[in-house]
C-alpha cells in the first residue's frame, strides 16, 4: 500500500468535503453509492488515478452500507436469487481491480462511465409504469455479474450504475428488489475491489485527507438515506444529478483524450 504524503489547503479541503458530502447524499437517497462522482471530484485536482480509484472504492464501501443495512432490516434480501450476481461479481471485481492501467486510458474510461452512469440515472428517473417482471435463465445473472464486477473493479466503483438500470429494463424483478440487490452489488463489489488494489499494491491513500472524505461520505449517506426520499422527489434528484455527471463526464473525455 502506498501512503501519499499530500497536504491539502484549507480552503481546497473544505471544497472536496462539500463536494463529498453533496455526492454522497444525492447518491444515497436513490440507492448507489457515488463512486463515479467521487472519481470525476477527485480527477479535477492533481490528485493520481491510484489515489482516486483508491479513495472512491472506500467512500463508496462507506455510504453504500447503510443503505445495504436497511434493506436487509426490511427482509428484502433474497440471498437464492442475488447469488448468481454476486458468485461471478466478487472475482471478477478483485481480477479488475488489480490491472494498473495507463492514466489516459483509465480517464477515458471515466468519462464513459460517467456518461453512461447519467443515462443510467435519467432512464430511471423518466421510467412510468413497470411491466410485470420475467423469469431469466440463471446462467445470465452469473454473466451479468461477471462482466459488470471486473468492469466494477477496472475503473473503482461498485457497479450498481450500470446494475440497476439494466434489471429495470429487463423487468428482472420489483424495483425495490432491484433496489436491495443493487445496494448489496455494490457492497461487495467494492470491498472486493479494494481488496484487489491492496494485493497489487496499488491502494495509494494520504490518511488526512482519506479521513476528511471518510467523513464527508458517513454524514451525507446517512442524510441521503434516512431524510432524502421524504424531502424532495427522487426523480427530481436523479435527473438533477444526472445533468451533472453527464457534464464532468463530456469535460474529462475532451480534457484526457485530445491533451
Amino acid at each position: 500500500m502506498n501512503s501519499g504524503t499530500m497536504m491539502l489547503n484549507i480552503e481546497t479541503t473544505f471544497l472536496l468535503f462539500l463536494g463529498f458530502f453533496i455526492i454522497a447524499t444525492f447518491y444515497s437517497s436513490v440507492g448507489f453509492g457515488g463512486g463515479s462522482s467521487y472519481l470525476a471530484l477527485l480527477s479535477v485536482f492533481a490528485f493520481s488515478f491510484f489515489f482516486i480509484r483508491s479513495n472512491a472504492i472506500i467512500c463508496n464501501i462507506l455510504v453504500v452500507s447503510g443503505s445495504t443495512f436497511l434493506f436487509y432490516k426490511r427482509g428484502l434480501f433474497s440471498m437464492k436469487s442475488f447469488s448468481p450476481f454476486i458468485i461471478t461479481s466478487i472475482p471478477m471485481a478483485f481480477i479488475g481491480a488489480q490491472f494498473k492501467l495507463n492514466e489516459k486510458v483509465f480517464f477515458i474510461l471515466l468519462g464513459i462511465t460517467l456518461i453512461l452512469s447519467s443515462f443510467s440515472l435519467f432512464y430511471q428517473a423518466v421510467q412510468k409504469n413497470v411491466p410485470k417482471s420475467k423469469i431469466y435463465p440463471t446462467y445470465m445473472s452469473y454473466f451479468l455479474g461477471g462482466g459488470i464486477g471486473f468492469l466494477s473493479g477496472l475503473i473503482g466503483i461498485g457497479g450498481g450504475i450500470f446494475l440497476s438500470p439494466l434489471l429495470n429494463h429487463l423487468n428482472w424483478g420489483k424495483p425495490i428488489k432491484i433496489a436491495a440487490l443493487t445496494a448489496f452489488f455494490i457492497l461487495v463489489n467494492s470491498i472486493s475491489g479494494l481488496i484487489g488494489l491492496l494485493v497489487s499494491g496499488s491502494l495509494e491513500l494520504s490518511w488526512m485527507t482519506t479521513v476528511v472524505f471518510m467523513v464527508a461520505v458517513l454524514l451525507g449517506g446517512q442524510l441521503g438515506v434516512r431524510f432524502s426520499l421524504k424531502k424532495a422527489s427522487p426523480s427530481a434528484i436523479r435527473i438533477g444529478t444526472a445533468c451533472l455527471v453527464i457534464l464532468v463526464g463530456l469535460r474529462i473525455l475532451i480534457n484526457k483524450s485530445f491533451y
